[in-house]
């Protein structure tokens, strides 16, 4: 599957280099990821689209949406006989002064595309990204599943509430009392990803996409390497030391 790549700033597994070798004993296999969107008013400025056009943001970062969905879908409905994957999902918009909620957190539903999708606001001013990234991120803490992935869309730094870089120990603290591991993907998009560099020096791994292919790219390898993992052992069954 091909995904859009255009504007995000990935970043990865915030505080771990990896699943922990073990984790909190009352959790669940599974995989619970919380997608913070951006929706502020520079989402409205034009990038190359994977036809070299130039197209607004918003429109690039609502296809990468659909993409992304549609493989969580394909995650589901091809998991191996006898073996269901418990998968959580849920979509968080941030922009003017605050955050909230499209798509609660919880199972996973195939067949809902409409649903994640249809109802994206338009652009407005403001960035409070880590507003975003609390209000996903406190939802994710809550799933009973064991591997959970924060993955961030955005085109720019913060402009509204506490940065990123403050909030994200506290909810790493957090996650360290539950004993389940939080890991977050930031993906930038045609902003410079340096401006990002006091969330990598917390664990973060940040990457840059510049137009509609590379947002593709970029989103495509977090997936499979990042978050769904089909290939690799759950956590819970990893041997302590």
């Amino acid at each position: 599957m091909k995904l859009i790549p255009s504007l995000i700033l990935l970043g990865a597994v915030v505080g771990l280099s990896g699943p922990p070798a073990c984790v909190g004993a009352s959790l669940e296999e599974g995989v619970a990821v919380a997608i913070a969107f951006d929706a502020s008013g520079s989402m409205l400025e034009a990038v190359k689209d994977a036809d070299g056009k130039s197209s607004p943001k918003n429109i690039i970062a609502a296809r990468a949406l659909r993409a992304i969905v549609q493989r969580l879908e394909a995650f589901v409905a091809n998991a191996p006989a006898g073996a269901a994957r418990k998968l959580d999902a849920g979509l968080y918009v941030f922009s003017g002064k605050d955050a909230r909620e499209l798509v609660a957190l919880g199972p996973f539903e195939v067949g809902h595309l409409k649903r994640w999708t249809n109802n994206l606001p338009a652009p407005a001013a403001g960035t409070p990204l880590g507003i975003g990234v609390e209000t996903a991120s406190r939802a994710l803490l809550k799933s009973p599943l064991a591997r959970k992935h924060l993955l961030v869309i955005t085109d720019g730094v913060n402009t509204v509430g506490p940065d990123p870089a403050r909030v994200l120990p506290r909810l790493l603290q957090e996650a360290a009392r539950k004993e389940t591991p939080l890991s977050v993907h930031f993906v930038a998009f045609d902003v410079d990803a340096k401006l990002f560099d006091p969330i990598k020096k917390l664990g973060a791994t940040v990457v840059g996409a510049a137009n509609e292919t590379q947002l593709n790219t970029q989103l495509e390898f977090i997936l499979e390497k990042k978050i769904l993992l089909e290939d690799e052992e759950p956590p819970l069954r990893r041997k302590t030391d």
